[in-house]
C-alpha cells in the first residue's frame, strides 16, 4: 500500500466517549481514549483493525469523555501518550511516567510514516488541542470540542483530504431544550462546542476540492439529530462523502488518499 494512504474510523464520538483511529498499513495512532479499553478492543476487532499497529495515543484535552479509558489502554499495550502538561495535570488518575510524552502546540511528532501535528483550539479546558495526521501528502484532521472557528482551524481544514468535524448542536433544538441557561451558554458561548451552522459555514467556505470524506462528530444526544446534520451537509457536499460518527457504535473504516493528478498530452 502506498505510504500516502490512510485508514480512518471513529470508534465512538459524543459526550459519552470519543476515540478516533488513523493509520496506514504499518502503524496507527488513536486520538483520545474516551471509551474503555475493553470496548476499544472490541470495536477495533469488529472493524478488522489490529491493536498491534497502534503505536501511540494523542490526547486533545482532559475532559472525561476523552480520557476515560486512557490509563488502562496505555498500560496494557505499552502505548506512549502524547499529552500537554496542562492536560496531564487535569487527569484524575496517574499514567505510567515512562509512557508520558510531552506534547507542545505546533509540535510535529513522527510515528513511523505518520506525522502528527497539533494546534491550540477554543474550548473550556486547560490546553486543548486539535490534530492533523499526515502520511506523505495525505492529511486527516481531527477537529472536535470547538467553541468557535478560528484562523488555525480554517488553515488546517483547508489542507484535509478527510476530517472529523464537530457538529454538536442545532441552534433551534438547543434553544428549546430543557438544559439550564448556564449550560446552554457554556455550549454556545465561544468556548464550548460547534453548532451545525458554524461547522457548515466552515465547510462551504473552506472545503478543499480534494476532500473525499467528512465525518460529522460529537453530536449531542439531546440537541441534535444525525439525519438533520447529515442532510444539511449533503446539500453542499459536492462529491465529499458525509458520514455521521455515532455515539453508540463505531463507523466503518474509510480509505483516504491523495488523488493522482492525470495529465493529458
Amino acid at each position: 500500500m502506498a505510504c500516502n494512504t490512510l485508514f480512518i474510523a471513529s470508534l465512538n464520538s459524543g459526550s459519552n466517549g470519543n476515540c478516533y483511529y488513523v493509520g496506514n498499513d504499518k502503524e496507527a495512532v488513536l486520538i483520545d481514549a474516551g471509551i474503555s479499553c475493553r470496548e476499544t478492543e472490541k470495536r477495533m476487532l469488529r472493524l478488522g483493525l489490529n491493536m498491534d499497529k497502534v503505536k501511540a495515543i494523542f490526547i486533545s484535552h482532559e475532559h472525561t469523555d476523552h480520557i476515560k479509558g486512557l490509563a488502562v489502554l496505555s498500560a496494557k499495550f505499552n502505548l506512549p501518550v502524547y499529552i500537554t502538561p496542562g492536560t496531564l495535570s487535569g487527569c484524575r488518575f496517574n499514567l505510567r511516567t515512562d509512557l508520558v510524552r510531552t506534547l507542545l502546540s505546533h509540535q510535529s511528532v513522527q510515528v513511523g510514516d505518520l506525522n502528527i501535528s497539533s494546534f491550540l483550539k477554543l474550548h473550556d479546558a486547560a490546553e486543548p488541542h486539535s490534530f492533523l495526521v499526515s502520511c506523505g501528502d495525505t492529511k486527516v484532521g481531527i477537529f472536535t470540542d470547538l467553541g468557535a472557528v478560528c484562523g488555525e482551524l480554517t488553515s488546517h481544514f483547508q489542507q484535509c483530504h478527510a476530517a472529523f468535524l464537530e457538529t454538536n448542536y442545532d441552534d433551534d433544538l438547543l434553544s428549546k431544550s430543557a438544559y439550564p441557561y448556564f449550560l446552554k451558554k457554556r455550549i454556545s458561548g465561544g468556548m464550548g462546542h460547534l453548532s451545525n451552522k458554524q461547522a457548515l459555514d466552515l465547510f462551504i467556505a473552506h472545503k478543499p476540492s480534494f476532500m473525499s470524506h467528512l465525518l460529522l462528530s460529537h453530536l449531542s444526544k439531546d440537541n441534535n439529530c444525525p439525519e438533520l446534520a447529515a442532510n444539511l451537509f449533503r446539500e453542499h457536499a459536492n462529491g465529499t462523502e458525509i458520514i455521521v460518527a455515532s455515539r453508540y457504535e463505531e463507523t466503518a473504516v474509510y480509505t483516504i488518499f491523495e488523488p493522482v493528478a492525470v495529465h493529458s498530452f
